[in-house]
């Protein structure tokens, strides 16, 4: 059977130029040439991307010639190209509009890999893995979390690495790590066993001791593999080294720069679920009237929209931070609880407002309704991501 989804399938009347996820029209705040650029990177997420995401989703299957299509269309160099933070950040959003397991992987390459690289590598890693990584030709996974360590990682990292003459080994075990079936290469953060710095290492996967087993059962981000990662004598030149990561400070700005991603991905997903709510009720009919004509129907499609633009304006503020170089690991803690949390909200509404129809795949709205709860939690939970906020407006600091 073809589980191909079918969203633009049956087309209706144009709708109000009002009917847009971007009410307020953040887009607008762009430059011309920028516009047209996420008009056209757009276009191709809606037709290439967005109408086959359910059946890999439903598959467990992640689509290896999508990713390579992602990178033939610049989406593998976001964080490399010329371009203003809101851009970038809008790119991000369409991205989750389209598919949130793709938009993971994409945001994980381009912010922690490719920004990992790029932060803290040296100059030959950079040389050799950079352009690969431009347009996907190769792919890298960031290995931070452990299967005892997530929350609390900078005090409980427990992977070593250790030095041996004129190589490092490294020794521990890692869990969650995206992409990582068929990464070419990790970023491994690992303890130091001489001076109990976290530090950064390049670890190629195809060296001895390195293993990958894909986590199965995962009931959000079916698309993308995670995977448990073993690491037994695993043994790299001196070399591999991060020269920027000697510490785990390092690590917190990457950590900072993904979380205000994940509020991109927030509103992206809010902007889809907007699209299928939408849709939704201006073309299905009950007791003889189109849905969109009863307040029942209406009220939350309204709430969906206005979550939509409180996100949106949100991250419009933060990107505006960032260009000027004053985004703080609490603005990126306060967007990442907020937006996702309500993202959680409108996925709720919007399954709700399709009735049965809203646990299927392939009518989008189950699977938004799955992977939201995922963004709800990576990237730190809303419970810690609220307390980075409430020790910066408190000054007391609320963790152990």
């Amino acid at each position: 059977m073809n589980t191909a989804l079918n969203f633009h399938a049956n087309p209706v009347e144009p709708a109000p130029a009002l009917a847009t996820a971007d009410f307020f029209d953040v887009a607008s705040q762009l430059p011309e040439h920028e516009r047209q650029k996420l008009a056209d990177m757009r276009a191709f997420l809606t037709q290439n991307i967005r109408p086959h995401a359910a059946e890999y989703w439903t598959r467990d299957e992640f689509p290896h010639h999508l990713l390579r299509a992602l990178g033939d269309h610049g989406f593998g160099e976001i964080e490399l190209e010329p371009g203003s933070r809101l851009f970038k950040g809008l790119v991000y959003a369409e991205l989750a509009r389209a598919d949130l397991s793709l938009s993971t992987l994409v945001g994980i390459h381009n912010e922690l890999i490719v920004g990992g690289l790029m932060e803290a590598g040296s100059p030959e890693q950079q040389a050799r893995w950079i352009p690969l990584l431009r347009t996907f030709r190769a792919v890298g996974s960031f290995a931070l979390t452990e299967p005892e360590h997530g929350s609390d990682i900078a005090k409980g990292l427990c992977t070593t690495a250790t030095r041996e003459g004129d190589e490092w080994v490294i020794n521990g075990f890692k869990r969650w790590i995206g992409g990582a079936t068929f990464a070419d290469f990790l970023l491994v953060f690992a303890r130091d066993t001489a001076d109990h710095e976290v530090k950064g290492f390049l670890v190629e996967t195809n060296r001895p001791g390195v293993s990958a087993h894909k986590i199965q059962h995962k009931t959000a981000l079916r698309i993308i593999p995670n995977a448990d990662i073993t690491l037994d004598q695993v043994r790299i030149p001196l070399a591999n080294a991060l020269p920027g990561a000697a510490n785990f400070s390092a690590t917190n700005v990457l950590l900072r720069n993904s979380r205000a991603w994940v509020g991109w991905e927030a509103a992206g997903a809010q902007m889809a679920t907007f699209d299928v709510v939408h849709h939704y009720a201006t073309t299905r009919e009950q007791f003889g009237h189109p849905l969109a004509e009863f307040q029942l129907v209406q009220q939350p499609i309204a709430k969906i929209l206005g979550n939509a633009t409180a996100s949106l304006a949100m991250m419009a503020q933060l990107a505006r931070l960032q260009e000027e170089g004053r985004l703080q690991m609490e603005h990126a803690a306060l967007v990442k609880a907020s937006t996702t949390t309500l993202a959680r909200e409108s996925a709720q509404l919007g399954r709700g407002l399709l009735g049965g129809n809203g646990i299927l795949a392939d009518r989008e709205m189950g699977k938004i309704f799955a992977d939201v709860e995922a963004i709800y939690t990576y990237e730190g939970t809303y419970e810690v991501n609220s307390l980075i906020v409430g020790r910066a407006v408190t000054g007391a600091s609320a963790f152990v």
